[in-house]
């Protein structure tokens, strides 16, 4: 084998460790409480067609759902590697209709919304079921679950800065331990009761509905939690890549999980008296004690997926003017994906030590979690089948059948969820819906800002002969002007000649531009063009992985065409406006005050881009949406 090829095999192996230390924890540590929840909503005295009816339905839920849905389908719709529904989004053709565009672009919001919800709630469940297995260790520890499961919550969110492929690499061990110490519970306990294995066949699937009728549709709420971490292991492709995600599953992840359900299926059958069957999966005592160390381990990872989907979800936000202006911190200098965004980490962080403190048990928590995912899962089925038709060509024939089968899962567990909304399933919904809101008003806000500045604010040709009457002084110096748009006059240029009537001898107008590589060479880093009368144009590439000094790329231009740089002595122009909230916009009162709220907390340019503070001024504008 060549050196090339077995560096290729090396990384690829590190991929897929990675991806079990991050893509696969939530949905991998559902068996702790997946069955406990099903055989509890089934009624007072499930009996053996009823548990063979549950594990069928999880195992064909795991196939269908994860398996054909997510990596046999939705996982080809990637936006430059990067997956999640604003991935999607980004596919649709801007040739479609602006009306088909929007609501497109409103299901996108929505499905995103509620991840955001449903990634608040995933560690703050799976962190606390997996210590609450202490009281089966020994009663004295109970007090502690509250106290421990948030100290493990704020640790997990702490390591966070270190990013997910140093993540991945430290819990990737951890999680080849995990899966095979539940696969192999899981055989043991098996090979007991070899039966159960009937119960692959979909037809109890099926008997589970014939007996029970529409009650059994509440199942359903219970089954979908063996499921639930398919849509954030779509929104973390961009970390690791499909490949490696599909190898980890099927040839690892999937057969492990199926091992420890049916194990415990196996078990309960063989004592019904059984509160928790993940736990009893082994003997009192020391034995309990090291799953639950295992167990706490293994939870901590799981709600890594969610929290590295939270990530990526928002710098799509961002780029797609979806989201204010974040902290992001490009982790990998071989994967663009792998990001941290302080300011959502320690929000999500907050969010599950409340949720832990206000819920204090598992029990109550299951009841809160599944509405989002689902609801997700549905709006990232349809707009794949609107990818499919108006981005690949597909004919309805080809697609329409593809979209019902997805939905025919969807629609049945969003339904069954829908039931568990008084006993905490509105949580995530009420996350969701802020997160709408601050998405949908932040989008709105920044296009009838562009509005009114493309209608005021000129060309720089158009604006020459205006600049020329207003201005009775070119001061000697250089100024510089950052500018969103190539095609416009920034609007702090124009208010600084309107009212001081002066402009600097040379003008430069800076725009940056942020490209999907990790570095930029110095050959493509700058696009300069002399644009007459004192005015330059400069553009400034920057690689993911990079933050360079737009200053001191700057003074390097400045010198290679001759324009005045005393280094002190720049200055810079930043535009800020100032929302007037009067009610009188188009906008409303209500939306104007969360966009201008969005704003104030936005990241300054001056600290995104490396511009000395002291050589900045902002020129304020007031504006009414």
């Amino acid at each position: 084998m060549s050196t090339s090829a077995q560096h290729r095999r090396t990384s690829f192996s590190l991929l897929c460790l990675g991806a079990l230390g991050v893509v696969f924890g939530d949905i991998g540590t559902s068996p702790l409480y997946t069955l406990k929840e099903c055989l509890r909503a089934s009624g007072e005295h499930p009996g053996e067609r009823e548990v063979f009816g549950i594990l069928s339905l999880i195992v064909w839920s795991l196939t269908m759902v994860v398996s054909v849905k997510y990596l046999a389908f939705i996982m080809k719709a990637d936006n430059k590697g990067e997956g999640g529904i604003f991935a999607l989004l980004a596919l649709v053709p801007k040739r479609a209709s602006k009306r088909a565009v929007g609501g497109v672009a409103i299901l996108a919001v929505v499905g995103a919304a509620l991840l955001y919800g449903d990634g608040t709630i995933t560690p703050a469940i799976s962190v606390l079921s997996a210590m609450e297995g202490l009281n089966r260790a020994s009663s004295s520890l109970a007090p502690l679950v509250i106290p421990l499961t948030c100290a493990i919550l704020v640790a997990l969110f702490f390591i966070q800065q270190r990013g997910t492929g140093a993540i991945g690499k430290l819990f990737g061990p951890i999680m080849i331990v995990w899966f095979g110490t539940i696969g192999a519970l899981g055989a043991y306990h098996l090979a007991q009761h070899p039966g159960v294995l009937r119960a692959l066949s979909p037809v109890w699937g099926i008997r589970y509905f014939a007996d029970h009728g529409w009650i059994s549709a509440l199942i359903l709420g219970s089954v979908v939690l063996a499921v639930t971490g398919g849509e954030a292991l779509y929104a973390d492709m961009g970390h690791f890549g499909p490949r490696p995600i599909r190898t980890a599953w099927i040839g690892f992840v999937m057969p492990s999980l199926v091992l420890a359900y049916f194990g415990q299926g196996a078990l309960w059958l063989s004592d019904r008296s059984i509160e928790n069957p993940f736990f009893a999966m082994v003997p009192d005592g020391a034995w309990s004690l090291v799953l639950v160390i295992l167990s706490s381990a293994a939870t901590v990872i799981a709600s890594q997926a969610l929290i590295s989907g939270a990530f990526s979800l928002t710098r799509q936000a961002m780029l797609l003017g979806y989201f204010p202006r974040v902290t992001i911190r490009h982790t990998s200098h071989d994967t663009e994906g792998q990001i941290y965004i302080p300011e959502i980490n320690w929000l999500l962080a907050g969010g599950c030590v409340l949720l832990v403190l206000a819920f204090r048990s598992s029990d109550s928590l299951a009841a809160a979690y599944g509405i989002a995912v689902t609801g997700t899962m549905g709006i990232t089925s349809i707009v794949y089948y609107i990818v499919t038709r108006e981005t690949w060509g597909w004919s309805r024939a080809k697609a329409l059948p593809l979209l019902v089968v997805f939905l025919s899962f969807d629609i049945a567990f969003f339904g069954s969820n829908l039931f568990k909304f008084l006993d905490g399933g509105y949580v995530p919904l009420l996350i969701g819906t802020a997160f709408i809101a601050a998405m949908l008003v932040w989008s709105r806000g920044r296009t009838l800002v562009v509005e009114q500045y493309t209608a005021k604010f000129p060309s720089l040709v158009d604006a020459k002969p205006q600049l020329a009457k207003l201005l009775v002084a070119r001061v000697p110096g250089t100024a510089v002007f950052l500018a969103s748009s190539l095609d416009h006059v920034p609007p702090s240029l124009m208010r600084v000649a309107q009212r001081a009537r002066t402009l600097h001898e040379h003008v430069v107008l800076m725009t940056v531009r942020h490209d999907d590589v990790p570095e930029v060479t110095d050959d493509h880093r700058v696009e300069y063009a002399a644009l007459g009368e004192g005015f330059h144009r400069v553009v400034i590439h920057i690689g993911y992985m990079e933050h360079p000094s737009v200053h001191d790329v700057l003074a390097r231009v400045a010198a290679a065409h001759a324009i005045p740089f005393a280094d002190a002595e720049v200055t810079y122009y930043l535009g800020r406006e100032t929302i007037l909230n009067s009610g009188a916009g188009r906008m409303g009162k209500v939306a104007e005050t969360l966009y201008a709220y969005l704003q104030r907390n936005a990241v300054a340019a001056d600290r995104a881009f490396g511009i000395p503070p002291m050589q900045v001024v902002e020129i304020g504008t007031q504006i009414d949406l």
